[in-house]
């Protein structure tokens, strides 16, 4: 039998969404309040799942209990992951935010070593340790203060991963026993009850009218491109492969935020982050990488 590498290519095309979304994001983000834009974000979204499910007739859970157990994994996977995620960028820049990302494998493997999913050798342990030293090295604790902002958005990002390393680490029993479709689904319309009402209030306490027609063309993108879609094709992949192997794929995510941060945004990019990057990718494929005997197990 012949390898099936569709999820490869959905994880392939997951990160080029997401790693579109620190860009595209801060240009957004420049004339509308991150709540606001995590609440359009997250209701463009479960519109348009909510609409594809009603088409294809499939909207109904089959166990009733996965009602409550997608509710939390919302809260982990799209509600807190998208508030910290969206005002952790606001406050830093999207090169940091790119990177950071790269963290989610980490803690999606500690996490399943935590639920004895997964097995942490001494070279996962020196490489969760390596890419740890790399945060820091971003984040720069001597530079931590309440004052600056690009601290508080790192430290924001961190938790964003670890929010979604969760979820990533938790969910694949859940999204395999209902379809990728119909549990992203509920999901982002648990999701929306929260994020919607609270993204409405805090675009009605903005200047409405400093959000031009281009910039709404980049919430819809946001919305459909950077949200619904990605987490429909990681979703579809987590069914797939093993949650470990969903996680790593993160670490292709800051080559494209580097690229168009640096072509678009103008940011630059020092010495020392290019030394922090090297660390955490070097940790990441240290704990992701397989052993000749053994193999990451699956998280559920």
């Amino acid at each position: 039998m012949q390898p099936n590498y569709a999820p490869y290519a959905a994880l392939v095309g997951v990160q080029v969404f997401f790693g579109s979304l620190p860009v595209v994001g801060k240009l957004v983000l420049a004339v509308m309040p991150a709540v606001a834009l995590v609440g359009f974000r997250v209701g463009i979204a479960a519109i348009v799942l909510t609409v594809i499910q009603l088409v294809r007739r499939r909207f109904w859970l089959i166990d009733k209990g996965d009602y409550w157990r997608l509710a939390v994994l919302s809260l982990f996977g799209v509600t807190f992951n998208q508030l910290l995620f969206i005002t952790g960028l606001s406050l830093t820049k999207a090169v940091n935010t790119s990177l950071l990302a790269v963290t989610i494998p980490i803690f999606t493997l500690a996490i399943g070593a935590f639920l004895g999913t997964e097995k942490l050798t001494r070279r996962k342990v020196f490489g969760i340790i390596l890419a740890a030293a790399g945060v820091i090295l971003i984040i720069d604790p001597r530079r931590a203060s309440f004052g600056s902002e690009s601290v508080v958005g790192d430290l924001l990002i961190v938790i964003n991963s670890l929010s979604y390393g969760i979820y990533v680490a938790t969910s694949k029993t859940v999204l395999t026993r209902n379809g990728a479709f119909r549990s992203m689904m509920w999901i982002f319309i648990f999701a929306a009850v929260i994020c919607v009402p609270l993204g409405l209030y805090s675009f009605s306490q903005s200047p409405v009218e400093a959000v031009e027609p281009f910039t709404w063309l980049l919430v819809l993108h946001i919305g459909l491109l950077a949200t619904a879609a990605p987490y429909l094709l990681n979703a579809w992949a987590l069914a797939r492969v093993k949650a470990s192997t969903v996680a790593v794929f993160v670490y292709l995510q800051p080559l494209i935020g580097f690229f168009l941060a640096v072509a678009y945004l103008n940011e630059q990019i020092a010495l020392s982050f290019i030394l922090a990057a090297a660390m955490i990718f070097v940790g990441v494929f240290l704990v992701s990488r397989r052993g000749h005997a053994e193999g990451l197990s699956e998280s559920g």
